[in-house]
């Protein structure tokens, strides 16, 4: 049984400005006398520890004191932090994780507007990576549904979202972690796509697993109902037949109760057409209609449901449009922007149409950035960003390091998160110890191998750690900390922008997305309408000095451009305005009214 009180021990760690804060643990233990899918280098994931996060933009009212949540960063860490405040308090989870199809996913990136033509006005931006040695896949979904197991309500209820890949190591660390009398269903997923040229059966469907935290508690299920067949319903004079459950006999419905059939276990729903309205690009979107089945039938309006691997934000989307409270998170800075435009024009439309008065809608919403990791905004680049700034030599066939330095072997740790002592067992695993014994008895007084890791804060012992778990080996080991030393080093050149207030408006005059530009293999002389380069602008005109709220929140359509000048209020204060290129990357700036 879940321990439902965080630890009383403390930990120490390193924070980004040099100093140390001391943060709570978290314990909890997976419920044992179960099936066990057993991985090299599997570890326990029996406690983890609080990391904190910064309120970065709020977007609409509270409701009933709550506003939705969205964050950016890991979601492992991401989770850690809200075991403070909604462990056992979630209702619904709905997740659509890797599947570990060996493919790398992008966004096709255009450029608006007609003046960039040929090779200039598109390109490709990778935005995450679903290729795992089977190992890393396993551990990786196994230390996040442990965590998702903890912030389940009693009557709580997960829908794991997979394919044919390894839906079947999925279903056995399911079974471990939540008991497989706790299965409640295996849904099939059933779609139509342009079939491939190969020697085995289309593979057309995927497959969804619910699971419940305890299958006979007070879990929702809200019952729908398909079209009968003609046949069928011809068979028994337009009503339908169904089992009684207590005693087994099939029964005739009366007219009133004739409503269909009860759902099945499979269901036929169209992929996102390639021109569909709810199309936002990013590369595993999934439709609509899919998540409403979902949440509508397993979640009661009001509940929360949370989503950490929410890409373009279907499932924030769909709550909002139910009645939902919802908490979402990614890695991807691109999914956070991509979310929160979509949120944004939601929450409009529910404004501007009739709803149900039985129904409140939460369309408020905070975004939050998780341990203040904003050096990368896509994790999938980091590592050959840090590779390429540290001036690393590749080690293209190695599973343990990712490149070599002045002798040094390197390890380039998580990114977007602090390194902890967990963090170094995969290492661990990978180590080639009879090479070191041989190295030893050549030369007993030298380490048998020196080690940099390269990390993104870290805990203070981390190396000791490393040296320790070693033994009895000697190791030379050293902490690169980006958060520590970035100023010595240049992954990406940071946007430009000129703002002014003009005759009442502010006026953007030039924006220089500096990376999109070099993407493009545009120069900065080349841009004749900054606006075409362009996915957001927001504005607040009041700025706190800490959070952005937004009061002009211009957002185009897909063939339309942002306006560029705006009329300022008369109660203006200090105006901060967020411009945001195609790629998802940001110019922030503050201008006093007046100036």
């Amino acid at each position: 049984m879940s321990k439902n009180t965080p630890a009383q021990e403390s930990l120490q760690l390193a924070t980004p400005d040099g100093g140390t804060t001391h943060v709570e643990k978290y314990e909890f233990e997976p419920i044992k006398g179960y099936p066990m899918l057993n991985w090299r280098g599997k570890r326990p994931f029996t406690s983890t520890q609080y990391y904190p996060a910064q309120l970065k933009e709020i977007h609409g009212e509270e409701v009933d004191g709550w506003r939705n949540k969205i964050f950016w960063g890991d979601n492992l860490q991401v989770m850690s932090h809200l075991l403070k405040q909604f462990r056992g308090k979630v209702d619904l989870v709905y997740i659509d994780p890797p599947f570990d199809s060996k493919a790398d996913y992008k966004l096709k990136i255009k450029v608006k507007g007609q003046k960039y033509a040929g090779d200039s006005s598109a390109i490709e931006e990778k935005q995450y990576s679903d290729i795992w040695t089977n190992d890393e896949f396993l551990q990786f979904i196994y230390e996040r549904l442990a965590l998702i197991r903890e912030l389940l309500s009693e009557d709580g209820t997960i829908i794991l979202h997979c394919d044919s890949t390894k839906g079947h190591h999925i279903r056995c660390i399911l079974d471990e972690l939540f008991g497989d009398k706790n299965f409640i269903n295996e849904i099939i997923w059933s779609y139509r796509r342009w079939p491939s040229n190969s020697k085995n059966f289309q593979q057309m469907h995927d497959n969804l697993f619910w699971y419940a935290k305890k299958k006979d508690s007070n879990r929702v299920f809200n019952k729908e109902y398909e079209e009968a067949s003609e046949s069928y319903m011809k068979r028994f004079g337009g009503k339908t037949q169904i089992l009684d459950a207590e005693s087994g006999t099939r029964k005739i419905t009366s007219e009133e109760d004739t409503k269909g059939m009860p759902m099945r276990d499979v269901w036929d729903i169209s992929i996102i057409a390639g021109v569909g309205a709810e199309r936002t690009g990013y590369p595993t979107q999934k439709p609509e209609e899919l998540l409403e089945r979902i949440v509508r039938t397993c979640s009661n309006p009001g509940q929360l449901v949370f989503d950490c691997f929410m890409g373009s934000g279907t499932t924030q989307a769909v709550a909002m449009k139910l009645g939902r409270r919802f908490i979402g998170a990614d890695i991807n800075l691109g999914a956070i922007q991509t979310t929160t435009k979509r949120l944004i024009k939601v929450a409009e439309e529910l404004r501007q149409k009739p709803l149900n008065p039985d129904t409140k809608y939460y369309t408020g919403f905070e975004v939050y950035n998780v341990n203040h990791y904003d050096i990368f905004r896509n994790p999938v680049q980091a590592k050959e960003l840090l590779l390429e700034a540290l001036e690393v030599q590749k080690l293209e066939f190695s599973t343990v390091f990712d490149g070599e330095k002045d002798g040094r072997m390197i390890k380039i740790m998580p990114v977007n998160r602090i390194a902890t002592r967990a963090d170094l067992n995969e290492l661990i695993a990978g180590f080639d110890y009879k090479a070191w014994e041989r190295k030893q008895n050549e030369s007993p007084n030298r380490p048998v191998e020196k080690i940099t890791l390269v990390c993104m804060g870290h805990e203070p012992d981390l190396a000791a750690q490393l040296e320790l778990a070693a033994k009895p080996f000697k190791i030379d080991v050293e902490v690169v900390d980006i958060l520590r030393d970035k100023a010595n080093l240049e992954f990406k050149r940071d946007s430009e922008a000129k703002v002014v207030v003009k005759n009442g408006e502010l006026v953007i005059e030039r924006f220089y997305p500096m990376n999109l530009l070099q993407k493009l293999s545009l120069q900065k002389e080349s841009v004749e309408d900054w606006k075409e380069l362009v996915e957001s602008v927001l504005i607040d005109w009041n700025y706190d000095g800490a959070v952005l709220q937004p009061a002009v929140v211009d957002i185009p359509g897909k063939n339309e451009m942002v306006k560029g000048r705006y009329k300022v209020p008369e109660d203006a204060g200090t105006i901060r305005v967020k411009i945001t290129d195609l790629l998802s990357e940001s110019w922030e700036g503050s201008v006093a009214h007046g100036d």
